[in-house]
């Protein structure tokens, strides 16, 4: 993809947007997360050690969906994770983001099932992969592209969250409503309520 142009002031402008509502909604740290879009056979993704709330120009990065070229070095760590989940679906974005309630959560469950109606309206129950090495590896990339098929958003064990959607900010909105509803549910076990009496029979969503 060409570096300059209208059209790629218009994706950085928006990598920057989703970017920075993710960190001043606390769902990534100064230096967390990543983001991508696919075009065509290829995909532009953070800079390593980009911070999202800050992003410019030289933060997106320029790299080929299935071999290497020169951006690969300059590429975020989860690169190879992210090719993986565009080449087995048919998501046009990611983003991944480390929401602490929701992360917290992964901890002592293999599934996170919404309490509050909005939460069940966007998800069934939002599946957590456990793998030994949860960063930019081998098993997160061929684990995680097939529950992406079936589900909006992934947790990952001690690590965080990958939504795969059709736009940045459609992947935005799945992380926040995920997150927020985590807390809900966070609060309701803090207040010693019944979490299964919660879930009972009401786990129908959207997907």
């Amino acid at each position: 993809m060409k570096r300059e142009g209208e059209s790629f002031a218009r994706l950085v402008e928006e990598f920057a947007r989703i970017g920075r509502i993710l960190f001043e909604a606390g769902l990534n740290n100064s230096h967390s997360g990543n983001l991508s879009v696919r075009l065509g056979d290829r995909l532009v993704i953070t800079r390593r050690g980009a911070m999202l709330g800050e992003l410019c120009a030289p933060d997106l990065v320029d790299v080929g969906l299935t071999e290497d070229d020169s951006g690969i070095a300059l590429a975020s760590t989860e690169v190879k994770v992210h090719r993986a989940v565009f080449a087995a679906t048919s998501h046009l974005a990611i983003v991944h983001a480390h929401p602490r309630t929701a992360t917290a959560l992964t901890m002592a469950r293999d599934s996170i099932v919404p309490v509050d109606d909005e939460g069940r309206y966007y998800f069934k129950r939002i599946p957590v992969l456990a793998v030994r090495t949860s960063i930019g590896s081998s098993e997160l990339e061929e684990a995680l592209p097939p529950l992406l098929k079936d589900f909006p958003v992934v947790m990952v064990r001690g690590h965080g969250a990958f939504a795969a959607a059709g736009n940045l900010e459609e992947g935005l909105q799945l992380t926040h409503a995920m997150e927020w509803s985590c807390d809900i549910l966070a609060r309701c076990i803090a207040l010693g309520m019944d979490e299964e009496e919660l879930v009972g029979e009401r786990t129908h969503g959207q997907w």
